[in-house]
């Protein structure tokens, strides 16, 4: 089922070394093809395995591992899921909401998963486009979230925001978070939102600590488009980020909009996955 397995990394954790040598060894062992992404092999640089491009037009694997915390996960998901490839995911972080496998116990999960025994979920993102003057400056992808968040400056910053074109409110705050139902989990968490089901079809509105103090977060489908234009007069004093990457500072006028991408990230479970198992065991409900 999965004969050739990519390894993916930006982590360099005490530990990441022993973790890639013993995940591409049992991999070895179970007769696949093993390839590595140009961090894994700077990592494991005599290893004799194939290097691959991640951000090449055409990645030829059957899985991709990645190794790490969820920032690894999302920078994973935003690679593969333009070319539908599954994604699994070992906690070398933290939190670990994405990255479910321990490390401490890896080759039991990982044989269960080639033997065919896992649960397959699949993720929608986010397309991202900002115009400036009628011209589209700007186009990204985010997986858990889009923000627009004031910066350099203690005073809040303008935000008006629109679902298909009507209006829902203006305001003054310190931003705003668009996020995904797997972004549910991370800085919308943070700022009050509510935690979305990963499998629906919903997006979530979160204002970060808005002046008036009735402007609530706000789900709605994820099929509607969401437009949030600038309103502040002052130049650098707002910034936009997709996944917690900040890509661009953001002038008065300047609109954003958001809206599901037609390409959906693959995630492998092991088979006995549970959401709220992971909320349980990640927010210490216990």
């Amino acid at each position: 089922m999965f004969k050739k397995i990519a390894l993916i990394t930006n982590n360099d954790a005490r530990g990441m070394i022993d973790t890639l040598k013993s995940v591409s060894s049992f991999l070895s062992s179970r007769d696949t093809d093993v390839v590595l992404d140009q961090h894994c092999a700077e990592l494991m640089p005599d290893s004799g395995y194939e290097q691959v491009d991640m951000t090449g037009q055409s990645i030829n694997c059957d899985l991709a591992i990645a190794i790490g915390g969820d920032g690894t996960m999302l920078r994973a998901a935003r690679l593969l899921a333009e070319h539908d490839i599954p994604l699994l995911g070992i906690n070398r972080g933290r939190l670990g909401f994405l990255t479910d496998i321990p490390a401490d116990n890896v080759e039991a999960h990982l044989a269960e998963i080639l033997d065919g025994r896992y649960y397959e979920g699949r993720r929608f993102q986010l397309s991202c486009e900002v115009r400036r003057e009628e011209k589209t400056i700007l186009q990204a992808t985010a997986f858990n979230d889009v923000i627009i968040q004031k910066w350099n400056i203690a005073k809040l910053i303008e935000l008006v925001t629109y679902v298909n074109q009507t209006l829902v409110h203006a305001q003054r705050a310190d931003g705003m978070i668009v996020s995904t139902p797997t972004g549910s989990t991370a800085y919308a968490l943070s700022g009050g939102g509510p935690i979305l089901h990963p499998e629906l079809n919903a997006m979530v509105l979160v204002p970060i600590c808005p002046h008036t103090l009735s402007n609530r977060p706000i789900v709605i489908d994820a099929s509607d488009v969401v437009e949030i234009v600038v309103g502040s007069p002052e130049n650098d004093h707002a910034r936009l980020s997709c996944d917690g990457e900040i890509l661009l500072e953001l002038l008065a006028g300047d609109s954003v909009c958001i809206h599901k991408k037609d390409k959906e990230v693959r995630l492998i479970h092991p088979a006995n996955h549970s959401h709220f198992n992971t909320l349980r065991e990640k927010l210490n409900w216990g």
